[in-house]
């Protein structure tokens, strides 16, 4: 039987609060494999099926505007990996896993012996 006092009920975080750093993580690495291999390689492709040959390269869009785009990114990304780090040496939204009773591997005997 489990004593509703050692279980501590802590409040759950919603998901989006938990999830949004996973979630930039891999929104960025979709944004840059469609925009450095798989645009380029369609865009090759395209080229040489319709025109019969290759013209023009693929042009990064998010290298535009100056590279804006990677620039936040890091950003993001950097400030809060750098933030959950801080976060989780402070302790903050770590689990709480409840203090088990240790019992003692070797029994408490008496090294005295009885009196006779």
């Amino acid at each position: 039987m489990i004593n509703d006092a050692s279980v501590q009920e802590t409040p759950e975080e919603h998901w989006l609060n938990s999830k949004w750093r996973p979630a930039m993580g891999w929104m960025y690495l979709g944004v840059c494999v469609f925009d450095f291999v798989i645009a380029p390689i369609l865009w090759s492709l395209l080229q040489a099926l319709y025109k019969g040959q290759v013209t023009s390269q693929w042009q990064p869009l998010t290298m535009q505007g100056a590279g804006l785009f990677h620039l936040s990114m890091g950003a993001i990304i950097g400030i809060s990996a750098y933030g959950r780090t801080q976060e989780k040496m402070a302790g903050v939204n770590a689990p709480t896993i409840p203090p088990t009773p240790v019992s003692p591997s070797i029994p408490m005997t008496s090294t005295i012996p009885p009196e006779r």
